[in-house]
């Protein structure tokens, strides 16, 4: 999924727990977690190609899969493109995530919940990704398992993402609302379910 969705997901997860709950959970904290494992995979390589857009002329053609390396410059994007997807394993992974939430509950005594939400990013991303573009190694490294889901920037998935969130938001905002958690969950996961049964019959 796209990161500004991740960010609107998880925002609107924590605001129903905040909501239903009534524990104080921080959103914004929980927002930045959700968009974590892509700002952690594709930073990097983002700030070292606008630096060579603007001075060295070379542009983001140079962060792509080995299939398309075929031109004189691959010598140069190899690593490039090994870089992210080294970060994008160890960001994406549930065993590195489940590593990090722990080692944080035993130094701060008490568990951080809003670390969730890079919990959240991985789970929307399994079905959200295909083999084409970066699929999900959510049991990486003791696995190389992979789904082929479908691709988040489908038109008609992007649009009945955007919708699920904009209803969902809408519904949050009603101040007399019941189980808004669930109906975050069950939202979210009837646009998983849309995306990964779409991928099986495509």
């Amino acid at each position: 999924m796209d990161v500004f969705a991740h960010g609107l997901w998880t925002g609107a997860v924590y605001k129903a727990g905040k909501k239903e709950t009534r524990k104080p959970l921080h959103t914004v904290f929980a927002v930045f977690w959700g968009i974590f494992p892509d700002l952690f995979a594709f930073t990097p390589a983002f700030v070292f190609l606008f630096y060579q857009s603007i001075f060295g002329g070379k542009g983001f053609a140079m962060l792509r899969p080995h299939a398309d390396f075929e031109s004189a410059t691959a010598a140069h994007q190899v690593p490039l493109y090994d870089l992210s997807n080294s970060l994008y394993n160890a960001s994406h992974s549930l065993i590195i995530f489940l590593i990090v939430f722990a080692l944080v509950w035993a130094i701060l005594k008490r568990p951080v919940w809003e670390l969730g939400g890079w919990l959240i990013h991985i789970l929307v991303d399994i079905p959200t990704h295909s083999y084409a573009f970066f699929p999900t190694p959510f049991l990486w490294p003791l696995s190389d398992f992979k789904v082929n889901g479908i691709s988040w920037g489908v038109g008609w998935f992007m649009a009945l993402n955007y919708g699920s969130l904009l209803v969902l938001y809408i519904v949050l905002a009603r101040p007399g609302l019941k189980r808004p958690l669930r109906a975050a969950f069950a939202i979210l996961l009837l646009v998983l379910m849309s995306a990964y049964l779409a991928s099986r019959v495509t």
